[in-house]
């Protein structure tokens, strides 16, 4: 593995972040600059962690560090889907297949968090 953007955590996190980023375009304006920007936040953060954490993968306890972060993010990405999908901004389906993808997600960094030797 050459590259953080081989790891499956970070193509799984990088599409749902993106498929997020389409989705909320058409959340109300009024959501703009809370909704909006923290799901997109919390998302992008999953990906981005998960970059980090690769280039300190030396480093057993910064590597499992900065992919905690990218959980507590991936974590923080489902309650802003709970809170989309109680505001009828997000239909149920759309819901479901969201946060099955974040769950995916959840799994792969758990397994890289409790086997950080595998990605030296």
């Amino acid at each position: 593995m050459s590259s953080f953007r081989d790891l499956m955590a970070y193509k799984k996190s990088f599409a749902l972040a993106m498929e997020i980023f389409w989705l909320t375009k058409n959340f109300p304006k009024e959501e703009t600059y809370s909704l909006i920007d923290q799901i997109r936040r919390s998302s992008r953060s999953v990906f981005a962690s998960i970059a980090e954490a690769y280039k300190k993968r030396k480093y057993p306890n910064h590597f499992i560090s900065k992919l905690t972060d990218s959980e507590m993010e991936n974590a923080e990405t489902q309650a802003w889907l709970d809170a989309s999908l109680a505001c009828n901004y997000i239909s149920q389906e759309k819901y479901n297949e969201l946060n099955k993808q974040s769950e995916e997600v959840g799994y792969l960094l758990i397994y890289m968090i409790n086997n950080p030797d595998k990605f030296k």
